[in-house]
């Protein structure tokens, strides 16, 4: 087992991966910028270090320093949470040839399925079903538009080292090409230093739904039943639930079964999650895979009783997983609440909480690294709390986190909790009828209101 182990991440998931790792007698170094000297992932890890400023290219990407911090500190592991270097097949490789342990995929695994391209094509490979698509890259505009006339508007251009949302785009026609090609690949350069684009069909109105997944290093996969991310907005998660409501028997385990062969063509290694779109017949693709943990991996873990963190550190040092598949023996809805205003488009609100009121009582959940004082930089991602409801059926969850957000109080800055108790009423998402697209059609109404 590792002795202490750099956490190259920050905020919320940097907390939750020290919160284990102390359970494991496990020793952490937190790494931080400037913005985040105020963090608390940095007042409860064993060591913190400042990384460098604000900018997340001079900080949480930057890889020399990352590296020159975990030898100085004598960590001999790294787990890097989710978003910046998670899937990163370059920062793994470099933690190999330091004699560092990625608690993660390895290089050659990120390669074949972090870049959603190559992914495409493993998955063609393995008789996994796939959305129709661009074959490889697209290398410039012009190529681009002929495949969209190949594949047919509408069409869904994608970053192939993306990730929450960043460097899409759905084009739906060829005069808009050029200008949503030029956006999404800019997107793409800033989030993940790597602007490649490939290109899908895009499904109206489909379920989001994916498999969580773990493989061992010695061939054995399992899954863990299914997540439904259909509610979000500009392809950014809102509100995540397992069992999902559209799901039926016979479908989790053909979707479950797809999952493991994915993982298993590639003998992959950690845990990770197969994302799919399922059409209104239930025929569904494999769309990409998370080769990371996901933000969403706390309602698994409420339906499980499995620690996914720990897990990902137990298969990092090589143990063997169970071989058995888990299915949900409760219902988890996860709202994320992100420091944004509902009522102006979602409009980022970075600022000071001046008080805050976290919910508790009987199964509830709150992931966060917030406290009152905190500043919120303007830097990185919104996401300032994830509550997580659990309860025997899906009715009691809702009616459970309905009174969980009526506890909820932060002060200083505007959140999206007021959207998620508007959603939580919605006499649609209450039956469970909901796609991707519910957002657009979903109004919001003002407080004046």
């Amino acid at each position: 087992m590792f002795n202490k182990i750099l956490i190259a991440n920050r905020g919320e998931i940097a907390l939750r991966i020290i919160r284990t790792c102390k359970e494991m007698g496990i020793k952490t170094v937190a790494i931080y910028s400037t913005a985040d000297r105020d963090s608390l992932h940095v007042r409860f890890a064993d060591e913190a270090v400042c990384i460098g400023p604000a900018p997340s290219a001079q900080s949480y990407l930057n890889i020399p320093a990352i590296i020159s911090v975990a030898e100085l500190t004598n960590a001999d592991a790294i787990h890097p949470g989710y978003g910046f270097l998670s899937e990163n097949a370059k920062f793994a490789r470099i933690c190999a040839e330091h004699g560092i342990k990625f608690i993660g995929p390895t290089e050659e695994h990120i390669n074949k399925m972090g870049d959603k391209a190559t992914a495409r094509k493993t998955m063609i490979a393995n008789g996994v079903p796939i959305t129709p698509g661009s074959e490889g890259l697209i290398p410039t505009v012009e190529d681009g538009k002929r495949e969209a006339m190949r594949i047919g508007y509408p069409v869904m251009l994608k970053a192939t080292a993306g990730g929450g949302g960043k460097g899409m785009r759905v084009i739906r026609n060829e005069e808009e090409f050029e200008h949503l090609w030029n956006a999404a690949k800019a997107e793409a350069a800033a989030s993940f230093a790597n602007d490649a684009m490939f290109l899908e069909k895009f499904i109206e109105e489909p379920h989001h739904i994916e498999i969580q997944i773990a493989g061992d290093q010695y061939g054995n996969v399992c899954h863990l039943s299914e997540r439904d991310c259909s509610i979000q907005r500009r392809h950014q998660k809102l509100l995540e639930e397992t069992p999902s409501p559209f799901m039926t028997e016979a479908l989790r385990h053909k979707m479950g079964e797809a999952a493991i062969k994915a993982a298993k063509a590639i003998k992959y290694e950690g845990v990770g999650t197969c994302e799919f779109l399922v059409d209104k017949n239930r025929n569904f693709y494999f769309m990409e895979m998370n080769t990371r943990i996901q933000v969403e991996h706390g309602i698994t873990e409420e339906v499980t009783k499995l620690d996914l963190v720990k897990e990902q550190i137990m298969i990092a040092a090589g143990a063997k997983i169970s071989q058995r598949n888990y299915y949900p023996q409760a219902h988890a809805i996860e709202c994320r609440i992100n420091a944004e205003d509902p009522f102006n488009n979602f409009r980022p609100c970075p600022g000071q909480i001046t008080g805050l009121h976290l919910p508790g009582g009987n199964g509830i959940r709150v992931d966060t690294h917030v406290y009152t004082g905190y500043k919120i930089p303007a830097n990185y991602d919104s996401m300032i709390a994830k509550i997580v409801a659990v309860a025997q059926t899906r009715a009691e969850a809702i009616d459970k986190m309905r009174r969980a957000l009526f506890e909820l109080v932060i002060e200083g800055v505007k959140t999206t909790a007021p959207f998620h108790q508007q959603l939580l009423e919605d006499p649609n998402f209450r039956a469970g009828n909901y796609t991707t697209k519910f957002m657009e059609d979903f109004v919001i109404q003002s407080p004046e209101n």
